[in-house]
């Protein structure tokens, strides 16, 4: 694919011109009776498999079991199905219906993850609705005894979805969509009133296109439930919203189709994700837009690895409720592999040239704690050149236990991305005497620095000897290769060390093991990983000590916390005064 020009991708700003550019020899079309006929086949082969699981008794409710039911609704349903009107079935899909409806509660919700929880309902109702609606046109007698089933647990869990509340932000939206698709199948006044109720408090959506949560997980699950409601209840200006989010995630994905989740708010910040939940989404927006960008992320995404084991087997079902995704994708333009975006919102920067990214991130939620809803992640850099992967730089000093660097958000000056944090600890002093209580009982209170807390009541004391540290790191990216500057000043002799973590499964080149648990280290020069045909080369190494534990710092290891993962680990360490320069290419 020919190169994008930066004045052309200057323009590709968030609501700002397109993010692609069309192929000029591109003469594409989606061949759909191909498309179908996999998605069928895949149907096909789930759906025996379905056969065999459900001879036995269910002794486990999990949100799979709506999209079992609806794929073999799906396969009943599909005159081009091996299973088109086999009434053999029949008793799995009963045996299912009968499981939940034995285990729901009175009000209507089912112990998913959470105790009787009204969006762990709305969850497994989506697919379920999708199954009533390709049920009801079927006209199988002996399927009437499964359809009544159906239709009872979805009126029950309905009332639970009309009263019932939530935890997180992305639940709003799970419930209302949940809603209007029982409003789709048994139209009431009442479920579009609590979906009101609920949009009247209104969708968050930031500048850069990030929802509440910062999250690809919970990203994915809003734009899908906005485009239900949209579609259903014909709310287009709902649309908007999935548009501005789709168009930010597409900056996100790594070439592998991994999702980059630095600067979520939930668990993926840790545990990661794929882009793969996100393809009906793109799919149905490429459609319904004539989009020719999310038609060229819809055809990314299926070459994505997974897409055959994961997406494929539950397509049926969702083509066959809405007819519109069974349509052709118009034809995709030529995808962006060569941009630099800034999101200002959130602190984090994506520079990508062809199969080599970086990101840069400095917005973690200040105070740091440890909490869901908080951003925590003490990942500041990542690299990658094909499958050699860098999956995170961190930054750590021994400087009274305060752990990882965290940056105090993240600045552009010139072509250059700083990242920043200086942190205080003073000594405390004893009390005036006006705070001074007889019985010695003082407030329960953490430290000015928040460190750690204690009956010391922190804020009313004198303080004195304070230290100081103040980090800065400048990273520069130059075509791929990246420079980054580490500058460590204030409290001299204090220990920091740089931790790389590589994907596991590599090979290391000119580096000295340090232990028997993948730890290493370049003590100078420049080392190489390798990974299949790729490889990161980086340097200079520097070793002046081997402290290598407790790098968390004192909220982590107080409870024998510890946030290192998986990964071949490298430590370059020094004392400060600190100034070391390290390139990767």
């Amino acid at each position: 694919m020919p190169n994008i020009t930066r004045q052309t991708f200057l323009k590709q700003c968030l609501g700002i011109g397109s993010m692609f550019t069309l192929s000029p020899y591109f003469s594409w079309a989606e061949d759909t009776d191909t498309f179908l006929q996999n998605v069928v086949k895949a149907n096909n082969q789930e759906v025996e498999k379905l056969l065999k699981i459900f001879e036995v008794e269910i002794t486990e409710i999990r949100r799979r079991l709506g999209f079992d039911f609806a794929n073999l609704s799906a396969a009943i349903a599909e005159p081009t199905s091996r299973y088109y009107q086999k009434t053999e079935l029949i008793p799995a899909m009963t045996r299912i219906l009968k499981f939940l409806i034995k285990f729901q509660k009175v009000d209507g919700t089912l112990d998913l993850g959470n105790l009787a929880s009204p969006p762990d309902t709305a969850f497994i109702l989506e697919p379920l609705c999708v199954a009533d609606r390709i049920l009801r046109k079927i006209s199988i007698p002996a399927l009437n005894n499964v359809k009544e089933l159906l239709k009872d647990f979805i009126l029950e869990a309905g009332e639970a979805m009309r009263t019932g509340g939530v935890h997180t932000p992305n639940h709003r939206w799970v419930i209302s969509a949940a809603l209007a698709r029982i409003n789709d199948l048994y139209p009431d006044k009442k479920y579009v009133r609590r979906i009101d109720e609920w949009l009247s408090e209104y969708i968050f959506i930031d500048a850069d296109g990030h929802y509440l949560e910062r999250s690809m997980i919970y990203g994915e699950v809003t734009d899908n439930c906005l485009i239900t409601m949209a579609r259903l209840l014909n709310r287009p200006k709902l649309y908007d919203y999935v548009r501005k989010n789709l168009r930010m995630s597409y900056y996100y994905m790594e070439p592998n189709g991994e999702m980059v989740t630095n600067d979520s708010r939930r668990q993926d910040q840790f545990i990661g994700m794929n882009a793969l939940p996100f393809y009906l989404d793109y799919r149905h927006m490429a459609i319904h837009d004539n989009d020719t960008e999310f038609a060229a992320i819809s055809k990314q995404i299926e070459q994505i690895k997974g897409f055959e084991e994961k997406n494929m087997p539950d397509l049926l079902a969702f083509l066959t409720d809405d007819a519109d995704l069974r349509k052709p994708l118009p034809k995709p333009a030529e995808l962006n592999t060569n941009f630099e975006q800034f999101f200002k919102t959130t602190s984090l920067a994506r520079i990508r040239r062809k199969d080599t990214t970086l990101t840069i991130f400095g917005g973690t939620d200040k105070p740091t704690i440890i909490a869901s809803g908080r951003s925590t992640s003490p990942s500041f850099f990542s690299y990658r050149k094909g499958e050699a992967i860098l999956k995170y730089m961190r930054f750590s000093t021994d400087f009274f236990s305060t752990g990882y660097f965290r940056s105090d958000g993240l600045k552009k000056e010139g072509n250059q991305y700083i990242l920043s944090q200086k942190i205080e600890a003073p000594y405390y002093q004893p009390l005036p005497d006006e705070f001074k209580r007889a019985d010695g009982n003082y407030q329960h209170s953490p430290s000015t620095d928040g460190r750690f807390w204690n009956k010391m009541d922190f804020e009313n004391r004198p303080q004195s000897n304070i230290k100081t540290i103040e980090t800065t790191i400048s990273i520069e990216e130059k075509n791929g290769l990246a420079e980054l500057l580490f500058n460590v000043k204030g409290a001299e002799g204090v220990k920091v060390t740089i931790e790389f973590c590589f994907r596991e499964g590599g090979e290391f080149i000119g580096l000295k093991k340090l232990d028997d648990a993948d730890n290493y280290t370049l003590e100078s020069g420049t080392g190489e990983y390798k990974f299949g045909k790729d490889s990161i080369k980086f340097g200079d190494g520097i070793f002046k000590h081997s402290k290598l534990r407790g790098l968390e710092g004192e909220m982590y290891t107080s409870h024998f916390g510890s946030l290192r993962t998986e990964g071949m680990h490298v430590f370059l360490t020094g004392i400060v005064p600190f100034k070391h320069k390290i390139t990767l290419s």
